[in-house]
């Protein structure tokens, strides 16, 4: 079977996100497995499905800049991206991928992993979703579910500008943001950093494309989008920019907001975890969850799982055992996947909001 290369090359900001949102709605159990390749003309932040902009991004620098700001339908962190990444994204049916959403990173990281080595980098896979050089990062990848797809995000790093993706995050200070860009400069590599001359994009290409079939065991074919698929990638592009889309969560914590009440109180916290950062706003009362908004950089599958975990923790005690219990049976009942972070992680986040007594 034929893993269809829709190689999209140097495209729009917009358009090098939409691209594989667009394809991920066309697909149907009877569709072919894709690889979906493009890298941005200009720069763009790129936000997490569950993240809240104004906490993340410092929106003043970014719109300044004429730094647009869209929110994808994967999971992860804040980023600042520019044609320096190579963008690959591979979208299949669902019972073509790997069921849960563990099993899908150390697949799909495989074949780059093999690239890089390839050209003398000495790529490994940190889980859960990572990919280091001698304990550098060189990568991050991302999982979704979209449509009848599961989309796995990553790509190859010719270069990273650090500075910039330092100015484009929300900090609490300018010293916060020197020190912000220096351990992104100690702890991130990329390819102009580890190589004396990068691969041209051909032969990168040529290279993981090899190793696309022999892991994947899938005939790479390049090919071009059908109507129907140009058509989803332009409704794609629309629904990426639309104020509904881009200030969802900004949305939900406006509406937690005004349940306050007397005996109701409002906190927030934010704690980090193996597989990403938990931000949770809390209503807290008398001692029990009224209301919950959770979000964060963390993975979750399918894309309304963390929306559905807090509406179903309405009423559980403020205690560790009774938050990680509920949250336990939540997750497994629902099919709900967030890897790298366990029910005891979202109590843990819970409990950190909780108002400290006087």
């Amino acid at each position: 079977m034929r893993l269809r290369v829709l190689d999209f090359g140097l495209v729009g900001a917009l358009r090098s996100q939409a691209v594989y949102h667009g394809l991920a709605e066309t697909v149907t159990s009877a569709s072919e497995p894709m690889l979906s390749l493009a890298s941005p003309d200009t720069p763009y932040v790129c936000v997490g499905l569950h993240q809240e902009i104004a906490r993340e991004v410092d929106t003043g620098y970014c719109a300044a800049q004429g730094l647009p700001v869209y929110r994808r339908h994967v999971g992860g962190g804040a980023v600042y991206l520019d044609r320096d990444q190579l963008f690959t994204r591979f979208v299949f049916p669902r019972a073509r991928a790997p069921r849960h959403a563990a099993e899908l990173y150390p697949l799909f990281i495989e074949p780059v992993l093999r690239t890089y080595r390839d050209f003398g980098i000495a790529a490994q896979y940190r889980p859960i979703n990572d990919i280091h050089v001698d304990g550098r990062k060189i990568g991050g990848t991302g999982a979704a579910s979209i449509g009848e797809a599961t989309v796995m995000v990553g790509s190859f790093m010719y270069d990273f500008d650090t500075a910039t993706m330092a100015k484009c995050l929300r900090v609490p200070s300018e010293k916060f943001r020197d020190k912000l860009r220096q351990t992104l400069n100690d702890h991130m590599t990329t390819m102009a950093r580890e190589l004396t001359t990068p691969p041209a994009r051909d032969d990168l290409l040529a290279r993981f494309f090899h190793h696309c079939h022999e892991v994947l065991g899938l005939e790479p074919e390049i090919d071009r989008p059908t109507d129907a698929e140009w058509r989803a990638i332009e409704a794609a592009e629309a629904e990426l920019t639309a104020p509904d889309f881009v200030e969802m969560q900004g949305r939900k914590l406006v509406q937690l907001g005004v349940k306050i009440a007397a005996d109701t109180h409002l906190t927030e916290s934010a704690v980090k975890a193996p597989g990403g950062l938990i931000r949770v706003h809390l209503l807290n009362r008398e001692g029990r969850v009224a209301d919950l908004m959770i979000s964060g950089d963390l993975t979750c599958l399918p894309p309304d799982g963390l929306d559905r975990l807090a509406a179903a923790l309405k009423g559980v005690a403020l205690d560790a055992a009774a938050l990680t219990g509920a949250a336990a049976q939540v997750l497994e009942a629902g099919g709900i996947e967030t890897p790298g972070v366990s029910p005891s992680d979202f109590a843990a986040a819970i409990l950190a909001a909780v108002e400290p007594a006087p």
